[in-house]
């Protein structure tokens, strides 16, 4: 896990690669990798690539990055773990390669030698990395399908750019600040901000499993190889006979977490209350880990609560022989983290405060590595929504696809109750956007639906933000092909809106800002097709279910019945008494009544706006 970045001045009059602003962008991402940076440059310093190191295989300097083949030819700087590099290494070498490392970085080297875009679709893993061909005088950039690890990237015309973070990018100097109506838009509409979108119009995210190239004549589009609505369409081609799901999610589910403990330093997990972390650390004691740590946050302000998650946390540590570490957080502490926090968080984001403080707790231990059970809602039906959305869809979808129902119905109920109409604005969305699956999503997961934001946003930037956002055709490129079954639509829907634009992007920025790599094994592609054909008979609780059975000791009662918090913070108390900032220094900020996020997110927008300040404060 580390930071990446580089600089590539193709265009026939750009000028020479600026080693200082290279030096800037790397500065920025100093937290990814403590462990160590490098960077190099071509013989004609038309390119540069910078990387930041956090060594987790191969801790010698043998590993460090930029890392050049043996030959010469080509040269990689790379952010993420492939899983099976041991096995992608033993094809290797069969095939008459030699290895200088026992590194991961150097399997990739070999392999786009060897196979070139050929070699994605069989990486197992988290990754966004660069290949420069020095013959070929060609950069090759790649990210993973499930769009764990980030990467962002900037063109403008003659020169590209790319890093693993947005800020970095920005702080290097060669980009326009120049926000993005359509990432202030976004953000406003769900608490985060939609790729590949990001707050700067000059920056953009390379999609989720795509690959793109960039040679003498400048940046072709972004190609994609890989994405979870194929991955699930073609598993509902083949579907598995109910009995066979709860043997299929463990096998599964053990082969995940197996992968995703090859380190040569310890691995930790980040455990709540809840039967995700529970069973992975089940499972990882089910995989012969030998010691394991397991980290959980507690608050004074939901001490005797459903919320506390340290006492049945502790019963779960104790059951499966892991070490607790029970890491308490105040007000106070977060009051002081605040600065850096707004700092770390590279794009807005209404959450991820949880994330910041057990990484925080990781790093205090000594962890460089935990496992998280983020993804177990996605992958396995455990949300709400994936009984909404069909509901939803059956009983207002025909009223909806009615033309003008919708809105017509809307202005009569402001007009005759004004008192609904202020206080269930989604149900009034009802009959407007439930006629399709992203109109239903919107209902879902917007924090406002459109025609709302009209109180909050200036009109300019909302016509501007929403023309070029397209939210509901955003959307609905993520059933793109047709996952083929409900339960199938909302897994594609899930996996590529919330958790990648949100979750994945607070885990990377929030663990990275304290050098913990967060792990994922709910969030794998290969699991991914090993159980789409499971995920058409997912029935409320079923696939829960069978994760919290997945261990060889199954999860105790108490935690399978216990009702879903979430891994929460009490960050609606803590801000309840942060001054809401001025409007010039919001600078279009939200204040959406009836949500609780309402404050934190005026005080993010606030900071993420003003990044230099912020950065002074700390």
């Amino acid at each position: 896990m580390c930071g990446i970045a580089g600089i590539y001045s193709f265009g026939r009059v750009a000028p020479e690669l600026d080693r200082g602003e290279l030096a800037r962008i790397s500065e920025r991402l100093a937290t990814r990798g403590p462990d160590g940076s490098g960077e190099w440059i071509s013989e004609d310093r038309r390119l540069g690539l910078a990387h930041r190191r956090l060594s987790i295989l191969d801790l010698s300097d043998n590993a460090a990055q930029p890392m050049k083949s043996a030959d010469g030819r080509f040269v990689i700087s790379f952010n993420g773990e492939i899983y099976n590099y041991r096995s992608l290494r033993a094809q290797l070498e069969a095939a008459g390669a030699r290895f200088r490392t026992t590194s991961d970085t150097e399997v990739l080297l070999h392999l786009y030698a060897r196979n070139g875009a050929a070699m994605l679709p069989h990486l197992r893993g988290m990754f966004a990395f660069a290949i420069w061909d020095n013959y070929g005088r060609a950069l090759f950039l790649a990210r993973d399908p499930y769009g764990i690890k980030p990467l962002y990237t900037a063109n403008d015309g003659k020169t590209f750019r790319f890093a693993s973070q947005v800020k970095s990018l920005v702080a290097g100097g060669g980009v326009s600040r120049e926000h993005d109506p359509a990432g202030i838009t976004a953000f406003h509409l769900f608490g985060s901000v939609t790729e590949p979108f990001t707050l700067y119009r000059d920056v953009q995210a390379l999609p989720a499993g795509h690959l793109q190239i960039i040679d003498a004549h400048g940046a072709r589009d972004p190609q994609p190889f890989s994405n979870v609505a194929g991955v699930l369409a073609e598993g509902a081609t083949r579907p598995a006979a109910a009995s066979a799901l709860r043997s299929l999610v463990r096998e599964t589910l053990l082969d995940s977490v197996r992968a995703h403990l090859v380190a040569d330093v310890e691995v930790g997990v980040f455990l709540s209350a809840g039967v995700d972390s529970g069973a992975l650390l089940g499972l990882m004691r089910d995989a012969s880990q030998q010691r394991i740590r397991a980290l959980t946050l507690a608050f004074e302000e939901f001490e005797g609560r459903a919320e506390d998650e340290a006492p049945l946390a502790a019963k779960v540590a104790s059951y499966y022989g892991a070490e607790h570490v029970v890491r308490r957080v105040s007000k106070e502490e977060f009051d002081a983290d605040l600065p850096l926090i707004l700092d770390a968080m590279d794009q807005p984001s209404i959450d991820g405060i949880n994330t910041w403080f057990v990484a925080k707790a990781a790093k205090e231990v000594g962890l460089k590595v935990a496992i998280s059970g983020l993804g177990g809602d996605e992958l396995l039906a455990g949300y709400s929504s994936f009984v909404d959305l069909p509901r939803w869809r059956r009983r207002f979808g025909p009223l909806a696809a009615m033309p003008g129902l919708g809105s017509l119905a809307r202005a009569l109920i402001r007009r005759l109750a004004p008192d609904v109409a202020r206080n269930r604005p989604k149900s009034l969305g009802m009959l407007e956007y439930a006629n399709s699956w992203p109109g239903a999503y919107l209902l879902r997961r917007g924090l406002f639906l459109p025609h709302e934001l009209k109180s909050i946003l200036d009109a300019d930037v909302l016509a501007r933000g929403l023309e070029r956002l397209k939210p509901l055709q955003r959307i609905a490129q993520s059933l793109v092909p047709d996952p083929g079954s409900d339960m199938g639509r909302v897994c594609a829907l899930e996996s590529t809106q919330y958790m990648r634009n949100q979750l994945l992007r607070d885990a990377d920025w929030a663990g990275m800002a304290h050098g913990i790599e967060i792990r994922v094994p709910l969030v794998d592609a290969t699991a991914l097709a090993s159980l789409a054909a499971i995920i058409p008979m997912l029935a409320p609780g079923l696939g829960k279910a069978a994760l919290a059975a997945a261990p060889m000791r199954p999860l105790p009662e108490e935690i399978v019945s216990r009702s879903k918090t979430g891994f929460t913070v009490p960050t609606g108390a803590w801000t309840a008494s942060v001054p809401s900032p001025g409007k010039e220094s919001v600078q279009h900020a939200a204040a959406p009544a009836g949500i609780s996020s309402r404050r934190w997110s005026r005080v993010v927008y606030a900071g993420l706006t003003e990044p230099q300040a912020k950065a002074r404060a700390a």
